[in-house]
């Protein structure tokens, strides 16, 4: 079965198409796609600091039928050869689902195939299985994606349970607000990233929010906070040397992904031990920090447990894993997972309400 997937759910526009037969035969999963288009709008938004939903919205309308033209191409395919559509139907801003909602519903009718509503998350969380070392079932997924960060045990395709989630601030919003206060372009996940590995280890000392809480809950909104009385406390020196001002913010930014590396670090391995899992994926945009993958390769050896990425370049938001999630939710469920013709979205979403039977 060939099943195309539609990402619009925030600031990225992506197209795929999926072949299941890899998967149902056994072969790598990543043998399955076919072909894959992406448009980010991470320029246009950088001027106003954030995602700008209207303008989110609107560049999905022009961007959604070139990128789907793009995809087939690279696939040698033509439009009659799809046989299912799926979509992210949530969670996300609820004008920009509505585009990728209609367009996939539109389609689908058009050319008399089924479509399927995927959640966000479910495509991040089940992208490791794209990756050259793919996780087993059951496995603890820690799901670090924009507004989300979330622990969750998985035991199958549609079967998930929330172990712990953030109370407040997600890990990428914590990110992207220390970049605004060290004075670094949005979105500020990499830039931080790329400044703390020219700090210095231990000049700041940062609280772990919630390391020691005994559960598997997150909170991050006190670390940024943290951040901000550091800042605050060094222009008070009225210091205009550009090299010691620069040296600040490195050992700052350090600092501040040591911590929140840390407590995720700590999490994850809590949950592990908690459920008798031997295999963590992580997922998400943070994902693709270096500093995470690295405590988490030196834990795993420690720890007795195999850590999974998906590729480097579907750990943002990308169409391929909303047609991997669909495809794979379609064979579990027997081809009979599908929407209804309304453009029904679900900006909020709960993703184990959407469990399989």
């Amino acid at each position: 079965m060939i099943v195309l997937g539609i990402e619009t759910s925030c600031d990225e526009t992506g197209v795929a198409l999926y072949d299941t037969s890899a998967w149902e035969n056994g072969a790598p999963a990543s043998q399955g796609i076919l072909g894959q288009a992406l448009h980010s709008q991470i320029a246009m938004h950088r001027d106003y600091g954030g995602v700008v939903p209207e303008l989110a919205s609107r560049d999905h309308i022009r961007r959604v039928l070139p990128l789907l033209d793009q995809a087939l191409a690279q696939a040698a395919m033509q439009l009659s050869d799809i046989e299912a559509v799926a979509f992210t139907q949530g969670p996300g801003l609820a004008g920009a689902l509505l585009v990728g909602s209609a367009f996939a519903k539109s389609l689908a009718q058009g050319l008399q195939i089924a479509s399927i509503g995927v959640h966000h998350l479910e495509g991040h969380l089940l992208s490791p299985l794209l990756g050259a070392s793919a996780p087993t079932f059951p496995f603890i997924a820690l799901l670090v994606s924009g507004g989300h960060t979330q622990l969750m045990l998985v035991s199958g395709v549609g079967k998930y349970e929330l172990l712990g989630e953030t109370l407040d601030d997600a890990a990428g919003e914590a990110f992207d607000k220390t970049a605004k206060l060290l004075g670094l372009d949005y979105p500020g996940g990499a830039a931080i990233s790329k400044l703390a590995e020219q700090g210095t280890p231990g000049r700041f000392e940062l609280p772990k929010p919630m390391l020691h809480s005994g559960d598997l809950d997150f909170s991050f909104s006190g670390l940024k906070t943290a951040v901000l009385n550091q800042v605050k406390k060094f222009e008070e020196k009225k210091i205009v040397d550009p090299k010691e001002i620069q040296q600040f913010h490195a050992d700052l930014a350090r600092g501040f992904v040591d911590s929140l590396v840390g407590v995720l670090v700590s999490k994850s391995e809590k949950a592990l031990q908690q459920t008798g899992c031997k295999h963590l994926v992580l997922a998400g945009g943070v994902g693709a920090n270096s500093q995470l993958r690295a405590a988490l390769n030196e834990k795993s050896k420690k720890g007795r447990f195999e850590v999974h990425y998906p590729p480097l370049d579907l750990c943002t938001d990308n169409g391929v894993m909303i047609a991997f999630a669909g495809a794979l939710r379609m064979l579990a469920d027997n081809n009979g997972s599908t929407t209804s013709g309304a453009f029904d979205i679900k900006p909020r979403w709960d993703l184990a309400s959407n469990n399989l039977p």
